[in-house]
């Protein structure tokens, strides 16, 4: 998938810098292909269940293909350290914050962001219970969905009503697999929406005291310049995930392998030396198409 991007001419010092980065990416890459190769197998049979079989717990599919082969640091990985501001220190620890609030089905407000999101998603459509079969028409696995949140809490609920709230277009074009030649077994909105906020969650490393990869100190930085960065960070690899299953052509069988794709996508945006705010991301291009 190509990225329109601004014109620039590099300096002497930015090409060097490019040498090393593309020295850096093509080791990354290497090593995350040889874990792929790994454990494509024991991932295709995950896919399978995930998408016939309701979750029954934390260590389902949501959360749990990634933490085996996707929170891995290669050899080449280097640790970063350097010092937060006190305003990045704040936003940082609110987000971490909000990343420990699990989803609890019998709060008042929890339910209701529920109730917000189907609002959003279908404004005509009156919702006959927050346990109803209608769930099953955004893409959630059963009936219930607080069943899916086990995986990563309330931020994957947080995440999605953002989305529908935040850029209503792009939410319903992809809620409704609008555009594109699409597949007769296409990826569940909702469910690969909670993949999204996982997958999100460990490429920036937000589950240490403080990131230390280099797309998630370049995160914090952004983090610093607007406290909505991690949601609107969201939307935009939301789009990209889809714009990648479009092109790589891709079945509910491949979501895997498509969401490990525009991990490594996203991994190279955030780590362009002229990004300096979220909206400077090639991608961000893609919530206004």
């Amino acid at each position: 998938m190509r990225l329109r991007r601004r014109q620039c001419i590099p300096s002497c010092s930015s090409l060097r810098r490019v040498d090393e980065d593309e020295i850096y990416w093509r080791q990354k890459k290497d090593s995350e292909e040889l874990a792929w190769s790994h454990n494509s197998s024991h991932v295709i049979s995950q896919l399978a269940q995930c998408f016939t079989n309701a979750m029954v717990g934390p260590r389902s599919w949501i959360g749990g293909i990634f933490s085996r082969s996707g929170n891995k640091r290669s050899g080449s990985d280097k640790f970063i350290d350097y010092s937060l501001s006190p305003l990045q220190e704040r936003r940082l620890k609110r987000l971490q914050d909000r990343l420990q609030v699990p989803f609890d089905e019998t709060r008042p407000d929890h339910q209701e962001a529920l109730r917000a999101l189907w609002r959003a998603a279908f404004p005509d459509v009156a919702l006959k219970g927050l346990i109803s079969e209608q769930w099953k028409d955004m893409g959630w696995q059963g009936p219930n969905p607080s069943t899916d949140f086990r995986g990563c809490g309330f931020i994957s609920l947080e995440n999605l009503l953002f989305f529908a709230r935040t850029y209503p277009a792009s939410f319903h074009r992809l809620l409704f697999k609008q555009g594109g030649k699409r597949a007769t077994w296409e990826y569940p909105f909702a469910v690969a929406g909670i993949n999204v906020s996982f997958m999100l969650i460990q490429m920036l490393d937000l589950c240490s005291a403080k990131p230390r990869c280099l797309p998630g100190v370049n995160f914090v930085k952004l983090l610093g310049e607007d406290e909505e960065a991690f949601d609107v960070l969201y939307c935009v690899a939301f789009e990209m995930m889809d714009a990648q299953w479009l092109a790589m052509q891709a079945s509910y069988m491949e979501f895997n392998e498509v969401l490990q794709v525009t991990r490594t996508q996203l991994e190279r945006e955030l780590s362009l030396e002229d990004i300096h705010q979220i909206h400077d991301l090639p991608a961000y291009n893609l919530l206004y198409q």
